[in-house]
């Protein structure tokens, strides 16, 4: 990524709250509705040769429940007959049937590769569908949510190769011209690809314009262009205005160019492929940060310059460029800071920070060349800190001893599978990336529209709590905005094996988790306390508390869609939809 902007994700602190007592399970009653569907949900299980981690990911993890935050509580499904089946909810005691808004033209039950169908509305008067089988919908449908205005209409149609799913598309009008942009998946068998898995990942992302004039309007596919890489993107969207893309995903995504670009580039790439031994390693504390730097024999103190400020680090051997140089993530106190050589011939770099407690994910911000080294005592210490942040029973008295806990199961949901994931940012007319974020231990964790005219949020794990940024691509400077925190939900989340789906409303009002059968885990923001509690051990008031409620449906189907709105969160199973009141509305 030559020529890319390396940013960071800045917290906002007034977000952030180091005085959180942690999670009250509360057992206030939470009204549950069912609505029995007429028709199952049309679940395509996987097949034997869709093995990979990726497959199950994509597809075996497939949300079959469609939210549409165009429109207030309203959402879709397509059922076995191949019916968009919508459910609209004015009043939770007067549920209305679902009814079918569409019916897809293909018997879905002739193909056998085929995927799940999937919809986006990319718009309040258009979407995005697909049947699973390679062809693409866009449809016009009115004004939805409402059964006298909304009637869907294919307005283009297209069979474009190999099956694939929708995972974002937006509507945008330029130079006078309405177009669509969407953003499709495939987990596709790479023949080069002897060592890893065997598939790699794509991502098309087509844009389709009208063209004629009035009376005649008609659509046509104006671009076609396609990423690939080798672990499928944790979040991937188009920006409002369809001039660029956003990804986070573990391994890097890159445009396919012509054949001739393809074999240049890949001499180049041979060279810088193999796998390098990290330049630094680092380890930090509360206080200060230890870097280690490996270095020739032959070097004596002399041909070492090492050059401190309160932002930056300099480190340059003998004349050669720097070894190490750029901003540091967090300030340090640079006139404490020191340096030596260590028997072991390498040069040991003590920083101190400037403010004390928060851990840095990066050392230098954009810099992917060092490794991160936490030992095992750090860990179970974090481990020891996190005890109390989601408590199992009614606790409102804060003084009693905190709850014992199996610290070996707490180092392996805190181990992340993945090294570290990077969110990019590519220019859609150059093709190349402009911005680049390293997440190091910043885990992602679920995505969620806030905004619908702006683009997806995603939620990352920060420290224990779970931050949420919204992408503000028309904003170069300060392109990803922290706008909620859920407070410890980073740490509550790893301990909860069975989990299948997260979401948090898009007020922020809470955030929830469903296990794979039956059990659904909400997390309330703090609310003040009708009645102020006392915390002896500190010696002060508690003037508010965190609800963790838990609801257990009853149903013995898995669940296979899962959504938030600010008022309830709608849970799908093969023959029956849930409906949990959250928040009245206020």
């Amino acid at each position: 990524a030559a020529g890319a902007a390396h940013c960071s994700l800045r917290a906002k602190r007034l977000l952030l709250d180091a005085r959180f007592e942690g999670y009250k399970l509360s057992l206030e009653p939470l009204a549950c509705y069912q609505l029995a569907l007429d028709a199952a949900v049309a679940e395509v299980a996987l097949r034997d040769d869709q093995y990979t981690l990726d497959h199950m990911r994509a597809f075996g993890m497939f949300n079959y429940l469609h939210l549409d935050f165009w429109y207030h509580d309203n959402v879709y499904y397509i059922d076995q007959y191949g019916r968009v089946m919508n459910v609209s909810v004015t009043l939770d005691t007067a549920l209305q049937k679902p009814r079918e808004v569409f019916r897809l033209p293909t018997d879905l039950t002739a193909y056998d590769n085929r995927l799940c169908a999937s919809i986006y509305f990319s718009s309040s008067t258009w979407v995005t569908l697909s049947d699973g089988t390679g062809r693409l919908y866009l449809i016009k449908s009115g004004k939805r949510g409402n059964s006298a205005s909304e009637k869907w209409e294919i307005v283009y149609n297209e069979e474009l190769g190999n099956p694939f799913t929708i995972i974002h598309s937006v509507s945008f009008v330029k130079s006078d011209k309405h177009s669509v942009a969407v953003l499709l998946l495939r987990v596709e068998k790479d023949e080069l690809d002897t060592k890893g898995s065997g598939y790699h990942i794509a991502l098309e992302w087509i844009t389709i314009t009208e063209t004629g004039k009035e009376g005649d309007l008609r659509y046509e596919i104006f671009k076609r262009r396609v990423l690939q890489g080798k672990s499928l993107p944790h979040y991937a969207a188009i920006e409002p205005s369809g001039g660029g893309l956003m990804i986070l995903s573990y391994k890097p995504f890159k445009f396919m160019q012509d054949e001739e670009e393809k074999i240049e580039e890949n001499d180049d790439e041979k060279v810088t492929n193999e796998k390098k031994d990290p330049l630094y390693y680092w380890q930090q504390t509360e206080d200060d940060l230890t870097i280690t730097v490996p270095i020739p024999q032959d070097i004596i103190k002399d041909d070492i310059k090492v050059h401190f400020s309160p932002d930056n680090i300099c480190v340059t051997l003998k004349d050669q460029p720097p070894l190490m140089e750029g901003k540091l993530y967090s300030s340090v106190d640079h006139e404490s800071c020191t340096w030596i050589i260590g028997e072991n011939k390498s040069l040991e770099i003590s920083l101190i920070k400037k403010s004390e407690g928060p851990q840095w994910p990066e050392l230098i911000v954009g810099d992917t060349r060092g490794e991160l080294i936490v030992d095992s005592s750090q860990r179970s210490a974090v481990a020891e800190n996190l005890m109390h942040l989601a408590s199992e029973v009614m606790n409102s008295n804060l003084d009693k001893e905190k709850p014992p806990c199996n610290a070996q199961e707490l180092e392996e949901c805190d181990a992340f599978l993945e090294d570290s994931a990077s969110l990019c940012r590519f220019d859609g007319d150059t093709l190349k990336i402009t911005h680049i974020i390293n997440l190091g231990s910043n885990q992602y964790l679920f995505s969620v529209v806030v905004d619908p005219k702006e683009m997806p949020c995603f939620c990352l794990r920060h420290d224990v709590d779970a931050l949420l940024w919204q992408p503000r691509s028309d904003q170069p400077e300060n392109m990803w905005e922290h706008i909620a925190t859920f407070n410890a939900l980073g740490y509550v989340q790893a301990s909860k094996q069975d989990k299948k789906f997260m979401a948090c409303a898009p007020n922020h009002s809470y955030a929830a988790l469903c296990e794979c059968l039956r059990r659904v885990f909400i997390y309330r923001q703090p609310a003040p306390l009708p009645t102020v509690l006392y915390n002896r051990k500190e010696g002060r008031q508690v003037g508010q508390v965190a609800k963790q409620l838990v609801a257990t449906l009853e149903a013995s189907d898995p669940i296979l869609g899962f959504q938030a709105t600010n008022e309830r969160l709608f849970v799908l199973t093969t023959k029956t939809l849930f409906l949990i009141k959250v928040n009245t509305d206020n």
